[in-house]
């Protein structure tokens, strides 16, 4: 077992291997997996539930076995309950299936419950992953420079910085109001962070960049500066590290310049929802959280979308998505997690479209639909596989 203060770890066959110091949800035959799920609010049973149809049309290839349990409210709507996003209810539910090997899906929560989340479970590394469901998706809103496709693995950091600090509020009599946050780094947040961010690249195309701001923070960017160069030397991969602007900037203009991107909390954040304009959608976007310990959460990248909640146009596929990096990655369930890939390039094949990513021409489906079909597509595909 390595400890979290080593340069850099082994390359990772699986993302999670590069954080996890043991694996703790490994599949064995016979073995219920344990799933702990989060519907969520706004949108999130919606696209749970779509996601729950897929995940039983893998159970009912045999492939493999499931035990499904449900948490509270979470979010805003948590909130008006009890006061808390992340409720003592629902912190000792993810704390039970996490000691039980399982793993947990999310849907989308308001406030503070994912921070909160994060912080109580040491969930210090998000990946989201961006790259298009198929190349010739022609949906994505936004068309990168000629020869170039997105294949870019952003790893943030989830338990310290900007939204991490500690904040507080006075009135002065000139001044009105004042609102004032601080937050830090310490130098073992960044190490270990980066040493997965530099492990993935080792186990990619080599390069690193990460994402700072020299003259906006100087001390903070000199710390990530310093320590990226170390881990990127360890580990033999390329580093650079693009201010965020710059980084922004090439995200959307040139996004095969990047393999693994690390970030800072906020930037990691607005790099990972901005870099959905490369999909199509936010609501093809996902990531999975992880401790060192093997604890993970696996969620959108999108909100509740409250405007839209209850009227079928929510997308799923995020979501869908984030089951199958779920069964990847606390499962070791590979063969499964990519029966779930090509049943959404199929079904998006054959013309069917969520309303946000409607097309001319296209068959215009709703969420429940969306996941019937993909779990569909999914099941057929799991019966024909050898073995």
């Amino acid at each position: 077992m390595q400890p979290s203060s080593d340069l850099v770890r082994r390359p990772a066959s699986l993302w999670s291997d590069a954080i996890f110091r043991e694996r703790r949800g490994a599949s064995f035959p016979g073995t219920r997996l344990r799933i702990g799920v989060l519907p969520g609010e706004g949108v999130g049973p919606e696209v749970v539930g779509a996601t729950l149809s897929v995940l039983s049309a893998i159970e009912s290839c045999g492939a493999a076995a499931f035990e499904i349990e449900t948490g509270g409210a979470i979010g805003r709507e948590a909130e008006l309950l009890s006061g808390r996003a992340l409720t003592e209810e629902v912190a000792r539910f993810c704390e039970d299936v996490f000691a039980g090997n399982g793993a947990i899906l999310a849907g989308p929560g308001g406030g503070r419950f994912v921070y909160d989340l994060r912080r109580q479970f040491d969930l210090f590394c998000k990946i989201s992953p961006l790259r298009p469901v198929d190349s010739s998706f022609p949906a994505r809103r936004l068309k990168s420079s000629p020869g170039g496709e997105a294949d870019i693995l952003i790893v943030r950091e989830n338990v310290g910085g900007e939204y991490q600090g500690e904040w507080s509020e006075r009135t002065e009599e000139r001044e009105g109001r004042v609102c004032e946050h601080t937050f830090r780094y310490t130098e073992r947040e960044v190490r270990r962070i980066l040493a997965v961010a530099a492990a993935l690249a080792s186990a990619r195309r080599g390069c690193l960049a990460v994402a700072v701001k020299d003259s906006g923070i100087p001390g903070i960017s000199a710390l990530w500066r310093e320590i990226g160069t170390e881990v990127a030397s360890a580990a033999g991969v390329a580093v650079t590290f693009p201010d965020i602007d710059l980084a922004a900037y090439r995200l959307l203009q040139e996004p095969e310049s990047f393999d693994v991107l690390a970030a800072s909390n906020l930037f990691g954040d607005v790099l990972a929802d901005l870099g959905a304009v490369l999909l199509g959608s936010r609501g093809l976007s996902f990531s999975g959280n992880f401790s060192e310990e093997g604890a993970a959460v696996y969620q959108t990248n999108h909100g509740s979308a409250l405007d839209i909640a209850g009227q079928g146009r929510a997308n799923p596929i995020g979501q869908i998505a984030s089951l199958a990096m779920l069964l990847r990655e606390s499962f070791g369930l590979v063969r499964e997690a990519e029966w779930i890939g090509a049943g959404v390039r199929e079904v998006l094949g054959e013309g069917y479209r969520t309303f946000d990513i409607a097309e001319e021409g296209c068959t215009l489906v709703g969420a429940e639909e969306m996941g019937r079909r993909i779990a569909s597509a999914v099941e057929r595909l799991g019966r024909l596989a050898p073995g």
